[in-house]
């Protein structure tokens, strides 16, 4: 029978973490709440520290900034729709709402590719020719790679998004995950989906492996360059600004590597669950984490920052006590 002649799927069933218990709901509700809450507090911060420091506004923080308000709106993509799944039985979602969700997350996703690689040649260049670094990284380049890093992500998934577009879905409606990811997507549909996976996993071996290698090239050169170096204190130094960084490189490309980088044939939706909790949840909780506890700089900005806000409270509470006592005292004056 033409899958056309029967009735077409209006929304989604995301089934979530149903197996889960009551307390066990709302343990885990409470714990994905707090670490929501606590990674777009910290992600501001940091954005809130580069815009208000000036001593932080170079190339490297730049990025950074840009880093953590795309992992702002990665997180915020999946993690609401799961909250939303731990307070009613029934969690559900439009077939256009879905592929919409997958369409931003991936979109996200790539564009983390980009910075992580775009981040690592910016580490090479400023270790590797510190002198020319003014010249290579000037404010021109930085913010067309910036552009070229968000442009080329949202693009990059056009093809894939208007073939999900053409896909019917004539049931089952429900959804082994607790967002629109595209394999148990490509589950439920009633249409041939074999061109679509492989757009979808060629793109993906494409855009991990070679922003993968890219970025293990860029630190190739650099801890070549740092082993070069007389100074152990100098290498030491230089090894600092690069840690953070590739501590955050090494869990991303494992997590997504694991995820993405397969055929659909392998894939359990009951594991992959909780490897995308991972990079869905802690990740982006860990990086803003992993960059201000390893960077001495972030530190004495954010403590910079918190001071000026202190004294500007200060200030102001000062003048408006004085109001209230000029106030107080025309007050008690008139009275007598």
């Amino acid at each position: 029978m033409d899958a056309r002649n029967q009735s077409a799927v209006a929304e989604f069933i995301l089934l979530g973490f149903n197996s889960l218990r009551r307390w066990q709901a709302f343990f885990f509700f409470t714990f994905f709440l707090l670490a929501y809450a606590l990674t777009i507090m910290a992600n501001a911060t940091i954005i809130t520290t580069v815009w208000k420091d000036s001593r932080l506004h170079t190339p490297m923080y730049f990025f950074l900034s840009n880093f953590s308000f795309m992992e702002i709106w990665y997180t915020t993509v999946t993690v609401p729709k799961m909250l939303s799944s731990f307070m009613v039985e029934r969690t559900t979602i439009s077939v256009s709402g879905c592929i919409i969700q997958f369409y931003v997350f991936f979109c996200l996703g790539t564009t983390e590719c980009m910075f992580l690689g775009v981040m690592a040649y910016d580490r090479y260049i400023a270790i590797c020719y510190p002198l020319r670094y003014s010249t290579l990284m000037n404010k021109k380049v930085c913010t067309r790679l910036a552009v070229g890093s968000w442009v080329s992500g949202f693009i990059g998934h056009l093809p894939l998004t208007i073939s999900t577009t053409q896909f019917f879905f004539c049931g089952p409606n429900k959804i082994n995950h607790f967002y629109c990811d595209l394999a148990p997507v490509l589950n439920l549909s009633c249409t041939n989906t074999s061109v679509s996976e492989m757009i979808f996993f060629t793109f993906a071996w494409v855009i991990i492996l070679c922003s993968f290698l890219l970025t293990m090239m860029s630190y190739c050169y650099i801890i070549s360059t740092i082993c070069r170096m007389p100074s152990t204190t100098g290498r030491q130094r230089a090894f600092s600004t690069c840690t953070s960084h590739l501590t955050v490189v090494t869990i991303f490309y494992s997590t997504v590597t694991f995820m993405y980088v397969r055929p659909t044939v392998h894939y359990t939706f009951q594991a992959d669950k909780v490897v995308s909790v991972f990079y869905c949840v802690v990740t982006p909780l860990l990086n803003p984490v992993i960059y201000n506890l390893r960077n001495k700089e972030m530190k004495e900005a954010l403590r910079r920052v918190l001071c000026s806000r202190r004294m500007i409270i200060g200030r102001r509470l000062d003048s408006l006590t004085g109001i209230v006592r000029r106030k107080g005292g025309g007050f008690w004056m008139a009275s007598m």
